[in-house]
């Protein structure tokens, strides 16, 4: 018997993905389940709920229960010796999200579905216990590295090419077997190969890492057949909206845009990103947010700085709202938001909020 299972984190890309596959896949019985940290925001909770009305029972799995602290992040704040979590120790998601999640998983066979967009450039969260696999139902590539990189390496060009010879068309084959040929180097790497096979055909390609898996012990390759294999859909940040709006459940709050104005000039801001109100990840455009739309749960944030420790390396969040900081926090949005409009004036809609060089914590997103 294999699993289903798929983490609602709170934000639009997994609750999309959730009635998603709901809607495309409904005879596969998925376990919808969220980690709750005890410190997410308001509009989280009210977006779970109403998907419990689309999807049945979500399991909250909870850290440290039985702990005499409020929050499951007190009590391991508490255990650190108040030592924050940040870029560099992200003990948050280790002890309250893919601890419990592999508890919860134990030891059957899963497949884990994750909501990382086709238009996205990042991987998500792979387990590393090896009863566990994950699926990018949204991605043109649905399988995760570690089994692209089984499926293309070196060693299994003659196992691969005798697969394409069982699956693929006679008029795709010929390609096919001239990039399965071609060996991995330091100049045709990996997502080259992957790439060249993708383009060819995609459907093509998944009924071959299919078949491929059959010989291994992932748990895909256990199933009798897998739908995905056949779906050739590619969903980007417009496809996930239009999901949530057409659903009923609707676009978390937090994403809704709101203007600002400073020295005469326009922006508008807004959190980005499910998670924890405090998450070390945010921009400091999303901690003014934070500050001027939550002001208590601002506050709560800046009581957790203490003995040296800030949620910004070098910049305490008593020194991030000071006017003038503030001010110079907005302007700098202001123009990154130009250039980006400028940039994309022809292309899809993204995120206005997500800095290119903004780094996102993908295991808190399970």
């Amino acid at each position: 018997m294999i699993r289903h299972v798929l983490g609602i984190s709170g934000g639009k890309d997994s609750a999309a993905l959730a009635i998603y596959m709901k809607e495309k896949y409904p005879d596969f019985q998925i376990d919808y389940y969220n980690s709750d940290t005890g410190c997410e925001l308001e509009e989280t909770e009210q977006l779970i709920n109403r998907l419990e009305s689309v999807l049945g029972t979500i399991t909250r799995i909870i850290a440290a229960q039985g702990s005499p602290e409020p929050t499951p992040f007190h009590h391991f704040l508490k255990s650190s010796g108040g030592y924050l979590p940040s870029p560099q120790a992200r003990w948050c998601t280790q002890k309250m999200k893919l601890v419990e999640f592999e508890k919860y998983v134990g030891d059957e066979p899963t497949i884990s579905y994750v909501g990382i967009r086709g238009d996205e450039e990042r991987e998500g969260y792979v387990s590393t216990k090896p009863n566990v696999q994950a699926i990018f139902p949204f991605r043109r590539n649905i399988w995760s590295m570690d089994v692209i990189n089984k499926v293309l390496h070196n060693d299994n060009i003659a196992q691969l090419e005798e697969i394409y010879r069982s699956v693929c068309p006679q008029n795709l084959l010929e390609k096919a077997i001239e990039a399965i040929q071609k060996p991995l180097t330091k100049y045709f790497y990996y997502s080259k190969k992957l790439n060249a096979l993708l383009d060819l055909d995609v459907k093509i390609f998944n009924q071959a890492v299919f078949k491929y898996l059959k010989t291994t012990d992932y748990p895909v390759g256990k199933l009798d057949s897998f739908p995905l294999v056949d779906n050739d859909e590619v969903l980007g940040i417009n496809e996930i909206y239009k999901i949530l709006e057409e659903s009923g459940v609707g676009v978390p709050a937090y994403y809704k845009e709101i203007e600002f104005e400073v020295d005469g000039k326009k922006g508008k801001y807004s959190r980005s990103r499910s998670g924890c109100y405090f998450c070390f990840f945010q921009q400091k455009i999303e901690w003014i947010w934070l500050y001027e739309q939550h002001p208590d749960l601002f506050q709560k944030s800046m009581e957790f700085e203490k003995d040296g420790y800030t949620w910004n390396q070098g910049e305490s969040l008593a020194d991030l709202i000071k006017p003038e900081r503030i001010r110079q926090i907005k302007l700098d949005a202001i123009k990154r938001q130009e250039l980006k409009a400028k940039k994309q004036s022809n292309s899809l809609l993204v995120d206005m909020f997500a800095d290119d060089s903004d780094v996102l914590c993908a295991n808190c997103f399970i």
